[in-house]
């Protein structure tokens, strides 16, 4: 039936205009654009568990859910880190033709989303494992920014100096698209099996997320990503060993 093959990409297009309504809000309401990247995350693993459940993969799916992710997860949260950037503190004054030049490192983002996902689409269906950071992983870090700030306006002044300092920023956005293209051997949660040894790391990465996010609220979305690293790090190298 060719509507329950569908429902899958329908899900996939309504991520893709998710994306841009968040790039729109970015001008008007920066929460409200990173609010609306953590709806693409959902829209983006319910298309795939989708279609994996009612048997409906196909070229054209594929094809759409990494244009939908370039949109939701690459250029969307460039526009919030664009505006972050121009809010900043300590922005440099150097401007063509009044525009600023710094904030426009943020549209790396894109690009090293785009390489990530060819990659991805080329070499990594079948593993196990992901080589360097998804990039839901990265629109999810990059959309905790304003939320941050929202959930932490009056201080301490520590939070204020990261998320509003022009060059802290910058440094992000260079890590992050490092971190995008990077080799390192990260944990898929795709998940074969409720098996305990064969996704420990995956469920001790849940629950901390889950305890975190009850302690810190936002704030605990940065030390969720960076503890995602370590214990994949920690996992791949305890497999290592025992090989």
């Amino acid at each position: 039936m060719k509507l329950k093959r569908n429902i899958p990409n329908l899900i996939t297009l309504l991520n893709l205009f998710i994306g841009c309504l968040s790039i729109l809000l970015a001008f008007y309401n920066i929460a409200w654009a990173a609010y609306l990247i953590f709806i693409s995350v959902v829209l983006d693993f319910l298309d795939g568990a989708l279609a994996k459940w009612l048997n409906a993969r196909s070229e054209l799916g594929r094809e759409l859910d990494s244009l939908a992710d370039l949109v939701s997860f690459g250029i969307a949260p460039a526009f919030i880190m664009y505006i972050l950037l121009i809010k900043s503190d300590y922005l440099p004054e150097f401007k063509i033709d009044g525009i600023y030049i710094l904030p426009l490192i943020s549209f790396l983002i894109p690009v090293f989303s785009a390489v990530r996902l060819a990659r991805f689409n080329i070499h990594e269906k079948a593993e196990t494992r992901f080589r360097g950071l998804p990039t839901p992983a990265n629109a999810i870090m990059i959309a905790s920014f304003p939320l941050i700030l929202n959930q932490y306006s009056d201080g301490p002044q520590w939070v204020l100096f990261i998320f509003q300092n022009a060059y802290v920023l910058t440094g992000m956005i260079l890590l992050l698209c490092f971190l995008m293209i990077s080799r390192i051997s990260l944990i898929s949660f795709k998940y074969e099996s409720l098996s305990w040894k064969a996704f420990k790391y995956q469920y001790i990465i849940l629950a901390l997320s889950v305890i975190l996010f009850i302690v810190l609220g936002f704030a605990a979305i940065p030390c969720i990503i960076f503890l995602y690293i370590i214990l994949s790090l920690a996992g791949s190298g305890l497999s290592k060993n025992k090989e």
